[in-house]
């Protein structure tokens, strides 16, 4: 799709740097059509000789995830290439004149179409709508039928690579009944297509997934950033994560009705990644400052545990988080997340793929952390060095 030759020069010093880390961890946001950004990251990372260990994924994010786990690296961006293609192939007009006013009104028929029509590969609406079923009927909790993406998922994806061991793949869902958030990880169950749809159930558009008995929705209604997940994981191991978000915390103040819808989805939808960050930092701070309190001690004077305590936060491991989030445009309103043409896919890769490119440039941001508390946070668009 994109020109995969621009970052080559840099691949053997980037591959010598992340080489330091036991883990490398792509984690993925969800946000529909935006997902496609996402796309555009992992092009830039496989470029540069960087593939992930681990991935994980809410939401589109599971999906795009998925899609690379679940596929040894040399076809990796071909199949991420088949998803975007066709689930964003069908054609909104033949000509848009330039001018954001232009492209405003085409993204809203795009994102009209999408609700009356579906994407191919992905959902269609359901017939009769489910206002008009019967409670208890199969289609009565839903507006779409996803029955497609379980084909798409299975032409794209074999599931016997994903889950060969070889490499980690999390994706995040809430069980409808209880609330609760779980995740599926390859390390404890074997994640079959359902999982992957489940993670992406978001209600009401789309129908929950039953598992074992069970019912889950789209991860995203409890967290839609599925890094915590990673960051409590209580593993002696160096990590380097790239953290990519489709919705940004940050933003302008709304000027009207649709600005206001717009504003409201990205708040809600950042889930607090930041603070989640920092917070993380917060605390990894204090077990470092706890464990050159204890060293202090001598032997014979510390209590029952302490011992075990300096010995595993002796070993924690470092972490190196990498942040990047989607920027919206100006004439991109509150469908965006649902505004799959193929002009608006094509630039949320290419976005994807450059702010990507501008990141590895500063090498200096993947390096193992070597600051006391063995933890560092970096973000492109508020170091912004260039």
């Amino acid at each position: 799709m994109l020109d995969r030759n621009r970052n080559k020069a840099a691949v053997a010093t980037i591959e010598e740097i992340t080489a330091q880390y036991d883990r490398i961890a792509l984690v993925f946001q969800g946000g529909g059509a935006l997902g496609a950004y996402q796309a555009g990251v992992y092009q830039a990372l496989a470029d540069a000789g960087c593939e992930p260990t681990w991935l994980s994924g809410v939401s589109i994010g599971a999906i795009n995830a998925a899609i690379i786990a679940g596929n040894e690296p040399s076809r990796r961006l071909q199949r991420l290439e088949q998803f975007w293609q066709t689930i964003s192939g069908r054609k909104i007009w033949s000509y848009t004149p330039e001018g954001d006013i232009y492209r405003d009104i085409r993204n809203q028929t795009s994102s009209l179409m999408t609700m009356t029509m579906g994407q191919p590969g992905f959902f269609k609406p359901r017939n009769p709508n489910p206002w008009f079923q019967l409670s208890g009927a199969e289609g009565a909790t839903s507006f779409y039928d996803t029955a497609e993406l379980k084909d798409t998922l299975e032409s794209l994806i074999d599931f016997d690579v994903l889950n060969d061991g070889k490499k980690r793949l999390s994706v995040g869902a809430v069980n409808v009944r209880t609330g609760n958030f779980v995740y599926f990880d390859t390390e404890k169950v074997r994640i079959e297509p359902e999982h992957i749809m489940a993670s992406g159930a978001l209600p009401p558009a789309f129908p929950s997934i039953r598992i074992e008995g069970e019912y889950y929705w789209d991860g995203g209604i409890v967290s839609n950033t599925p890094l915590q997940y990673l960051l409590d994981q209580e593993e002696d191991r160096s990590s380097l994560v790239f953290q990519v978000d489709l919705f940004s915390a940050r933003g302008v103040l709304p000027r009207g009705m649709a600005d206001v819808l717009s504003r409201h989805k990205d708040i809600m939808y950042s889930s607090r990644t930041r603070q989640n960050t920092d917070n993380f930092e917060r605390i990894h701070a204090l077990k470092m400052k706890l464990l050159d309190a204890l060293k202090r001690v001598p032997s014979e004077q510390l209590r029952e545990g302490e011992q075990e305590l300096i010995a595993d936060y002796s070993n924690a491991g470092v972490v190196n988080i990498v942040h990047l989030i989607y920027q919206h445009k100006g004439y991109e309103g509150h469908a965006k997340d649902y505004e799959f043409s193929g002009t608006s896919m094509r630039e949320h890769w290419e976005m994807g793929l450059e702010d990507t490119e501008r990141t590895l440039r500063h090498k200096k941001w993947l390096m193992l952390p070597t600051n006391a508390d063995g933890v560092t946070i970096h973000d492109l668009h508020r170091e912004d060095p260039t």
